[in-house]
């Protein structure tokens, strides 16, 4: 569920229209729905309670990084799960207490451990034997131990899109789930480790939730041989990855996904940390463009649009489906024709649709890129020296720019000529 929809022929984000906000702020933008992401976050929250789970969400801000989103979320209750020091940081910044927060990822460097270390974060999950030792050697120094959860790649094929499947062998995150019970008795040796939990992330996008259960087994029975062992594991992180609907997917309902962990973790007596990004945040926002040109080419139609690839990479790197609406309501009998639409960026692969069936749309219309929540705005660039596009976060009848857009002169002084070239 979201809450963009028409209103007396026109579209809105809840009580605001999408046309004023154009008007105000040029385009493109994005544009996000306080409400659906408090709904999405309860409805995930109510599905864990009522499951009986002592758990913990920590928002991937990989997702939408923006602070105000990340403060929507921490005023629910939200953690949160960061991947760079930037993050940690927009994340602190944001509110979000730093017991709630774990780091990920697998190339964290010394000043993002020592960072880390330094704030007294919830935990680190640890994905290789080289991190394992300097995050050992930066937190004895400063005489404590850091609380760790090693992410454990249990080979599961999350049947997603292959670049964005984490759990399988060959991919670069986590120790094989063969090699695990050895990294943790090399983990407990170690002066500045405090091993607390076992980690496990698959994959992002998931429409089914067995993937999730041939996991979580496998973590089960880590558990028990750490335990058996002398381990006290008392943290779960399960990652995130449950999947939203951009077509025609559909993804498990997060009661389906609860009971999952409950039917397979639910007994260990462990808190259970979850790191949910798109499922919070992807139907919670849409890029919002306007049409410079309908071009007439020799085979088929483009709608050029202002918005590009470098504002919504999903399409030329996922080659994924985003709805593709006008902002001005359609008659319902008007007659629709297959249609490219493109960006204005000097690439083939600057394309969001190929032959999409749309109603008539002419130059200087609004149109909507929905779903476009996740990983949107948080992936965009300044290729061909486009500006970042802004993003806004409605409330109700009110809206805020939450992050502006930079002017050319903004952009052009983050760089300098030396002195040999002037």
């Amino acid at each position: 569920m979201n809450h963009f929809d028409y209103v007396n022929g026109q579209m809105q984000a809840e009580s605001v229209k999408i046309a004023d906000i154009a008007a105000r702020v040029g385009t493109p933008f994005y544009c996000y729905s306080t409400a659906t992401l408090q709904r999405h976050y309860k409805v995930f929250a109510q599905a864990l309670a009522d499951a009986g789970l002592d758990a913990q969400i920590c928002f991937a801000l990989k997702a939408n990084s923006n602070i105000a989103v990340i403060r929507t979320f921490a005023e629910l209750g939200a953690g949160a799960d960061v991947v760079s020091e930037g993050e940690l940081r927009r994340a602190l910044a944001a509110g979000v207490p730093a017991d709630k927060i774990v780091f990920s990822g697998v190339g964290k460097t010394e000043a993002e451990l020592v960072l880390a270390v330094s704030k007294g974060i919830m935990q680190v999950n640890v994905e290789s034997e080289p991190e394992l030792e300097a995050l050992s050697k930066i937190a004895a120094e400063r005489g404590v131990r850091m609380p760790v959860s090693i992410r454990v790649n249990p080979d599961v094929d999350a049947g997603t899109h292959a670049k964005i499947t984490t759990g399988k062998k060959e991919n670069k995150f986590g120790i094989e789930w063969t090699r695990a019970h050895e990294v943790y008795t090399k983990a407990r040796a170690l002066p500045g480790i405090d091993v607390v939990g076992v980690a496990c992330h698959i994959g992002s996008q998931l429409t089914e939730v067995e993937p999730f259960r041939q996991a979580f087994l496998r973590v089960r029975d880590l558990v028990a041989m750490l335990r058996a062992d002398g381990f006290d594991i008392r943290r779960l992180d399960v990652g995130g990855g449950l999947g939203i609907p951009y077509e025609s997917e559909e993804p498990p309902h997060p009661d389906v996904y609860a009971k999952a962990i409950k039917d397979t973790l639910g007994d260990l007596g462990c808190k259970i940390v979850l790191e949910p990004g798109r499922l919070l945040v992807g139907n919670a926002g849409i890029l919002v463009s306007t049409v410079i040109y309908v071009k007439e080419g020799a085979t088929r139609t483009f709608l050029i649009a202002d918005a590009a690839m470098n504002d919504l990479m999903r399409p030329a790197l996922y080659e994924a489906h985003h709805t593709i609406e006008p902002v001005t309501q359609p008659k319902a009998d008007a007659p629709r024709q297959p249609v490219d639409v493109v960006g204005p960026v000097c690439e083939t692969g600057d394309t969001f649709a190929k032959q999409r069936s749309l109603p008539p749309i002419k130059p200087g219309d609004l149109i909507v890129f929905r779903t476009a929540g996740a990983y949107g705005a948080a992936m965009s660039s300044t290729y061909n020296t486009r500006p970042l596009v802004p993003e806004v976060l409605v409330n109700g009848a009110d809206y805020a720019v939450v992050r502006a857009r930079p002017s050319f002169d903004e952009m052009l002084a983050l760089e300098s000529v030396p002195d040999w070239l002037k």
